[in-house]
C-alpha cells in the first residue's frame, strides 16, 4: 500500500484542494525532499485561477527548500540530511542550447511545480542536479528564496549591468526587491524602488534602497527625476508586469539607458517592451553625458 502525504492539488480552474496523495518515490538520479518552506509565485495564480495549468490534477510550487530524505539509485553528490534549495527548471541537457550552457532556452525542458508535481506538498522529488545544498547558517525560509533571487540576478546579467549608475525598479514585489538588492550589491549609485504601496517602499528602504517613490502621488515623476538631476535613470527594470509601469519606464529612462524585465523572460509582451524601449533610448539624440 502506497504511503500518503498532504498536498495542495489543483483539480480544475479555481479548484485547489488540500488532500492526501501518494508520497513520491525517487527514481534513478533523483532525490526525495521533505519540504520545509515553499513560496507562491505570481505565475502560480493563473495556474489556479486561469488557464495556465498544464494538466489536472497537478501540484504546483517551484520556490522551495527542505531536507533530503531519500536518495535514488546513482545519486552521488547529495546525502540524506542535506539542507537544499530547489531549482525548478529541468533542461534536457541534450539539445544545442543546453550544450552551450543556455539551459533557460531549452525547448524540451520540464519544470517542477508546473509540468511535474511541485512543492505545495509535504514531499517533492527532483533530479539530483536540481537540489542545491546550503549551510546550517542559512535558514530554510531564506533557502526558499533561492529561485526568485536568481531570477532577479539573471535579469541584471542579461542587460548587462554595471555598477556606479542610477537604477529604477518599477514594482516592489519579491523580484523587484531582489533586483534592487543585487543592484546595490554590485555598486549602484542610486537604486530607487517605485510602487503604489507605502509598506513595500518602507520594506525597500530597510533592504537597502536609496529611495522609494510612491507613484500614487501627483508629483512622483518630478521627485523621481530630481534624484538623477533630471537626466533620467541609466537602468530601468520593470518588475511589476503591468502596462502602466511599462509606459512609465519611457519617462524615467535616460538617454542610452538599458532596460530589463526579469519577471518573464519568455513573455512576448516583455520581449517586445524591452526591444521597443531599448530602440527608443538608442534613437534619442546623444547628449554630453553618457547615459550608460
Amino acid at each position: 500500500m502506497a504511503v500518503k502525504m498532504k498536498a495542495g492539488v489543483v483539480h480544475a480552474r479555481e479548484d485547489l484542494r488540500y488532500e492526501e496523495i501518494d508520497k513520491p518515490v525517487p527514481g534513478p538520479g533523483e532525490v526525495l525532499i521533505k519540504v520545509k518552506y515553499t513560496g507562491i509565485c505570481g505565475s502560480d495564480i493563473p495556474r489556479v485561477n486561469g488557464d495556465a495549468c498544464h494538466f489536472f490534477p497537478n501540484v504546483l510550487g517551484h520556490e522551495f527548500s527542505g531536507v533530503v530524505e531519500e536518495l535514488g539509485e546513482g545519486v552521488t553528490k547529495l546525502a540524506v540530511g542535506n539542507r537544499v534549495a530547489g531549482i525548478p527548471l529541468i533542461p534536457c541537457m541534450q539539445c544545442e542550447d543546453c550544450q552551450k550552457g543556455n539551459y533557460s532556452l531549452c525547448k524540451h525542458y520540464s519544470f517542477i511545480g508546473s509540468r511535474r508535481f511541485g512543492s505545495f506538498a509535504e514531499y517533492v522529488v527532483v533530479p539530483e542536479m536540481n537540489a542545491v545544498p546550503f549551510s546550517e547558517d542559512v535558514s530554510f525560509e531564506k533557502g526558499a528564496f533561492f529561485e526568485p533571487a536568481t531570477v532577479a540576478l539573471h535579469g541584471l546579467q542579461r542587460v548587462p549591468y554595471e555598477g556606479g549608475k542610477t537604477v529604477a525598479i518599477l514594482g516592489g514585489g519579491t523580484i523587484g526587491m531582489f533586483v534592487m538588492q543585487w543592484a546595490r550589491i554590485f555598486g549602484a549609485r542610486e537604486a530607487v524602488v517605485f510602487d503604489i504601496a507605502q509598506e513595500r517602499l518602507d520594506l525597500a528602504a530597510r533592504l537597502g534602497a536609496t529611495a522609494g517613490i510612491n507613484t500614487l502621488e501627483k508629483d512622483f515623476m518630478e521627485k523621481a527625476k530630481a534624484i538623477t538631476g533630471g537626466r533620467g535613470y541609466d537602468y530601468v527594470f520593470e518588475t511589476a508586469g503591468n502596462t502602466i509601469t511599462m509606459k512609465m519606464a519611457f519617462e524615467l529612462a535616460a538617454n542610452k539607458a538599458k532596460s530589463g524585465c526579469p519577471w518573464s523572460a519568455s513573455s512576448w509582451a516583455a520581449i517586445i517592451w524591452v526591444l521597443l524601449l531599448s530602440s527608443v533610448m538608442m534613437r534619442r539624440k546623444p547628449c554630453l553625458r553618457r547615459g550608460s
